[in-house]
């Protein structure tokens, strides 16, 4: 008979050394709140978890193939749209994209697309099934060719993957993108699959914190995450009522990020890249109407309200205050380095004035939203890839040598998604 005393889990997969950090000692069992020996459920819980802190083991991003220059975006547009005649919007369009501090923009839809569907620039007509077929088809290809480069950086074969996790506010479908991105890559069928839709620009975020507590809670997960847009869905032309969606045209792009997660212990060839450390989210109270995303007949719409940036201003240092504080960083703001989802330039501009921030610190941010505009769940990938690229820089001028980090995000909500980092390159040395 098997006393709890002498229980030992056998889960296959569980390595001697991840049972060996399993087995409870009597300070283990004080701060469990128990006086007795390990049971049988708590044993096999102990054998399902991983054996260190989820990491960022490798990322990989795409874009189509049709870019367009921000400074002929304006007069593309309304061409494009048949509304030469609202001069003044236009002059106002311009005006946007030249404080956007976007040069690139590249996209799903082109002139020829938008021409063969009228309907996507008569609010009156329903386009919506037109739309999600479009960006239904265009989405699992965008998106596996951001998996694949991340699965070569990460070394092991795509059945490898455990997990899936597919995060995009450009469709709303069941079976979704992650079924077909799953077969264009070759994962099993059992690969355990997660997608969620309209997250707006905390989409990424959101399924990186999401994969770290899948990774930290299975023994040997390796999590595939991926942030894909194709904003065809939202695509319409300008209107005197509707600001919103002229903003919108001006700042989204579409594109895809993905990222290998995995806990330890870790195989023969992983390299971390950043450690995951704490995740938190807070949502701010009455801003439900601030920031959202609603899905009509007439496609995608976006509401930003002008309130925005100041809400956003007064209220993030206490809720990075709070994050932060358990790792004792609460008030150097500069001596962390931060992977900041670019919402906008006036969202950059709020967290560089509410924290105090150096005029480098948020360079990635700037960078990617310079060269690809917002992504939405695609872009954090984008900022996390920017910011590796930054600390190897041999370039000392636009190098970041801090060690903690913050990825920080804005959702509908208004939604803060914040995650603490370590940098692999500095946190692994004495």
């Amino acid at each position: 008979m098997v006393t709890p005393s002498s229980f030992t889990v056998n889960i296959p997969g569980l390595t001697n050394s991840a049972t060996a950090s399993c087995q409870p000692t009597v300070d283990d069992h004080i701060l469990m709140g128990t006086s007795h020996p390990v049971t049988v459920l708590e044993g096999v819980r102990c054998g399902q978890r991983a054996n260190g802190t989820a990491a960022v083991l490798a990322l990989g991003t795409s874009n189509p193939a049709n870019c367009v220059r921000q400074q002929e975006y304006s007069d593309w547009y309304f061409r494009v749209t048949k509304s030469d005649h609202l001069a003044q919007l236009r002059d106002k369009m311009k005006r946007i994209c030249e404080k956007s501090g976007i040069k690139n923009r590249y996209f799903h839809h082109t002139e020829e697309m938008i021409a063969a569907h009228p309907e996507f620039l008569d609010r009156a007509l329903p386009s919506l099934r037109t739309r999600l077929g479009i960006t239904t088809a265009a989405m699992p290809e965008l998106a596996a060719a951001a998996a694949r480069k991340a699965i070569a950086e990460w070394g092991r074969p795509a059945a490898d993957i455990t997990h899936l996790v597919v995060s995009t506010s450009s469709g709303v479908s069941s079976p979704g993108a992650d079924v077909r991105v799953a077969a264009l890559l070759g994962l099993r069928p059992t690969v355990r699959r997660v997608m969620h839709c309209l997250h707006g620009c905390a989409g990424g975020s959101v399924a990186l914190r999401l994969a770290k507590d899948l990774a930290e809670n299975n023994l040997g997960a390796r999590v595939l995450v991926v942030g894909v847009e194709a904003t065809a869905l939202a695509f319409r032309g300008p209107d005197v009522a509707d600001l919103d969606a002229l903003l919108a045209m001006a700042l989204f792009g579409d594109g895809a990020g993905a990222a290998v997660v995995g806990a330890g212990p870790m195989s023969s060839g992983e390299r971390p890249i950043f450690h995951m450390l704490s995740a938190s989210q807070v949502t701010l109270p009455e801003t439900d109407n601030t920031v959202g995303i609603k899905v009509t007949e007439s496609g995608l719409h976006f509401k930003v309200s002008p309130e925005m940036p100041k809400l956003v201003g007064e209220n993030i240092k206490r809720c990075l205050a709070d994050t932060l504080a358990p790792f004792g960083l609460a008030s150097d703001w500069n001596g962390v380095f931060w992977a900041a989802v670019p919402a906008s330039p006036a969202i950059l501009d709020t967290y560089q004035a509410a924290l105090g921030l150096e005029p480098g610190k948020l360079a990635a941010s700037r960078r990617v939203l310079s060269e690809y505009g917002n992504m939405l769940a695609a872009t954090i990938f984008f900022v996390l890839d920017q910011m590796r690229c930054r600390r190897g820089s041999g370039n000392k001028e636009g190098r970041e040598n801090c060690e903690w980090g913050v990825m920080l995000a804005i959702g509908p909500g208004i939604t803060v998604e914040m995650m603490v980092l370590q940098a692999a390159d500095t946190g692994d040395k004495d």
